[in-house]
């Protein structure tokens, strides 16, 4: 395994704990990204927080301690529109990995055609403006319907309080949706409240949408703190993610995130991040769905 101390100020745990839970087999962490290397791969000039390196070896290495057999790496915001680092990745896993890339309308044909070939399935769309700078929906409309035809789909990132201005939008998008982090809410808020019940019905009304019930880390108050001595950290998100998972068997996802970008409260253990998965998914059969079948369907419709 390969779990040296990186440079910078964002430093992943480093040093996991194995799971108590035991992944089914064949689990898909399906949210995860690669950071550079910086002097391989430079970082944008434009992205708002500078990462330290996390290579494709140490989240192949986190994959295998933690015991998926896949992963799902996804552009993240520090490395703009070049993909090449995750690409790389993707071309370096084997087939153990799909992408989700970020994308500028100049994309051209070929240039789709190829990131195809190297195994990008969907395109993320990022609304946190803390995060990013606004592209035109125009843009994004245009880029989803040239994807459309590859079979990808649509990733979107956006808090909670911004749902009501997006839906338009996300409801005329010609492909399959797929929400991070269940859209951020606001977990002091009542898990039956009117904010998150307007996600939940989203979901409920458009057949299409999905959701990843990931980054408790970043959405939890109570924090990492384990419950009378056993692994029950944030336990104030579970309500929530229970709730999707339950309403939505076969249109959840879940992934470590890895290497946790741009947390600055704390730096999870990613061991302990997987025992969070059987308090959201209860049962074998959801958990199967949830980690296999789902991610499978999505990413690798050729093998289900």
């Amino acid at each position: 395994m390969i779990f040296e101390k990186s440079s910078g100020w964002l430093d992943w745990y480093q040093d996991p704990s194995k799971p108590l839970f035991q992944l089914p087999a064949g689990s898909v962490d399906a949210h995860c990204h690669v950071f550079g290397p910086g002097a391989q791969f430079p970082y944008a000039p434009e992205r708002k927080y500078t990462p330290c390196d996390a290579s494709k070896q140490q989240l192949f290495a986190l994959r295998n301690h933690l015991g998926f057999a896949r992963n799902i790496v996804v552009q993240a915001t520090c490395h703009g529109a070049d993909n090449r680092a995750m690409i790389d990745a993707l071309v370096h896993s084997d087939g153990r990995a799909r992408g989700v890339a970020t994308l500028k309308r100049a994309v051209t044909d070929e240039e789709l055609h190829a990131m195809h070939e190297a195994g990008v399935r969907g395109v993320r769309f990022n609304f946190v403006k803390r995060l990013v700078d606004f592209t035109p929906k125009d843009e994004l409309m245009e880029i989803a319907g040239r994807i459309a035809p590859l079979g990808w789909h649509v990733v979107v990132y956006f808090e909670a309080a911004d749902l009501h201005e997006l839906v338009d939008f996300f409801t005329a998008l010609p492909t399959t949706v797929v929400v991070d982090h269940m859209g951020r809410p606001d977990v002091t808020k009542p898990v039956d409240g009117p904010e998150f019940e307007m996600f939940v019905r989203f979901m409920r009304e458009y057949p299409n949408v999905w959701s990843k019930v990931t980054c408790p880390e970043r959405l939890s108050v109570s924090g990492p703190a384990a419950l009378n001595g056993e692994r029950h950290a944030y336990r104030d998100v579970v309500p929530f993610a229970r709730r999707i998972v339950e309403a939505f068997p076969d249109r959840v996802l879940w992934g470590t995130d890895w290497p946790h970008p741009n947390l600055k409260s704390h730096m999870p253990d990613d061991g302990l991040l997987v025992d969070f998965i059987p308090r959201i998914a209860t049962t074998s059969d959801l958990q199967r769905r949830l980690l296999v079948d789902n991610p499978m369907r999505l990413y690798w419709p050729e093998e289900t």
